[in-house]
């Protein structure tokens, strides 16, 4: 088994383009970086101070972007003890980028900012109930509040 680090995590920057009328928000296209095949993509609403945690992906390759709101995603190792315990990012209209993220990963989010806001996941496998692990809130020992 491949030991995960947090540098294989890839965040990168999108473009939008203004455009009349509304603006153009750049995704993912075949051939970008983290692009790995595609399963399938679906959207997920995260209301303001919500987490949604935790869950482990043992083959899915995510690619997380935020068009509208703003989410705090933390980023666990499990299994590492080099670790320095969890990896945080703030993604949305304010910081427009994909996060690619790797299998084994452990990850969860948090909606910011007084509004819901709008998680796409474009995933390399379709989904499937057997590929992802859970646990509850509390089994790994991050204070979403310290972060508020």
């Amino acid at each position: 088994m491949d030991t995960m680090r947090f540098d294989d995590i890839l965040v990168t920057p999108l473009s939008i383009i203004e455009t009349k009328g509304g603006d153009v928000m750049h995704a993912m296209r075949d051939g970008d970086r983290g692009y790995v095949g595609y399963g399938e993509s679906y959207f997920s609403w995260v209301d303001s101070g919500s987490i949604k945690a935790w869950k482990c992906h043992s083959k899915m390759v995510m690619n997380l972007i935020v068009p509208i709101g703003l989410v705090r995603f933390v980023f666990h190792l499990e299994n590492d003890e080099k670790s320095p315990g969890f990896y945080h990012l703030d993604i949305g209209e304010k910081n427009y980028v994909r996060v690619t993220v790797p299998p084994k990963i452990w990850f969860g989010f948090q909606g910011l900012g007084v509004k819901s806001s709008l998680v796409l996941n474009i995933g390399s496998v379709p989904h499937d109930p057997d590929e992802v692990q859970r646990k509850l809130l509390h089994e790994f020992p991050f204070d979403w509040n310290a972060m508020a």
